[in-house]
């Protein structure tokens, strides 16, 4: 990944020329902040590094190729950057390998991934992998019983305990039941145990 570096006092007016200077808007890279002491008096100076977001995919796309290459797949990519967020969608000749199962296998394909480019930028991007349209189905899904245990709960007055979930499902939920004037959502427990849980609202 290409990282471009800028220099300047302001970190705002360093940002905001490296951004035009390259033509890009802060949607279309990451970046991240450094500070260097320079000269004999020692001036401070700030270091804007931006990496382009379509380098951020290339080098994904590299490093999955490899990693499923070694899981024993052929996987095809479909791309798309969107307000910042990168959504990778890969296509394999074992889908359900790539998945695994509950999603578990493509949830450490993603933590992995953005750990991976935390290493070599020093920021953590905003990525979504999925397999063909598993996280579209899982998020129609999770959206449903969302709605049926908030029917539920508005009904019985009891609260109901969902099962363990990661923080992209939780907050599928949480979404969901954000302005239903029934019930309402809280994140509890521990990781890996961290569940929601859906409350009646009092009358």
């Amino acid at each position: 990944m290409k990282e471009n570096v800028f220099e300047g006092k302001d970190k705002e007016e360093v940002l905001t020329n490296g951004l035009q200077e390259l033509g890009k808007t802060k949607d279309d890279v990451l970046y991240y902040v450094t500070t260097d002491k320079v000269g004999l008096l020692k001036r401070e100076v700030t270091k804007v590094h931006i990496v382009e977001l379509t380098d951020v995919v290339t080098f994904v796309k590299d490093y999955l190729t490899s990693l499923t290459k070694d899981m024993g797949l052929e996987v095809t990519f479909e791309t798309k950057i969107r307000e910042g967020q990168i959504t990778i969608r890969m296509y394999s000749n074992n889908n359900n390998i790539l998945i695994g199962h509950n999603g578990k296998t493509l949830q450490a394909l993603t933590t992995i991934v953005k750990q991976v480019v935390f290493n070599k930028i020093h920021t953590y991007p905003y990525i979504l992998l999925d397999v063909e349209d598993y996280k579209e189905k899982q998020e129609k899904y999770l959206i449903r019983l969302a709605k049926n245990i908030a029917r539920e709960v508005s009904e019985t007055k009891n609260p109901v305990s969902m099962e363990n979930m990661n923080s992209y499902e939780r907050r599928i939920v949480h979404n969901t039941l954000g302005e239903d004037t029934r019930v309402y959502t809280s994140s509890e427990g521990e990781e890996p145990n961290r569940h929601v849980v859906v409350y009646p609202k009092e009358s």
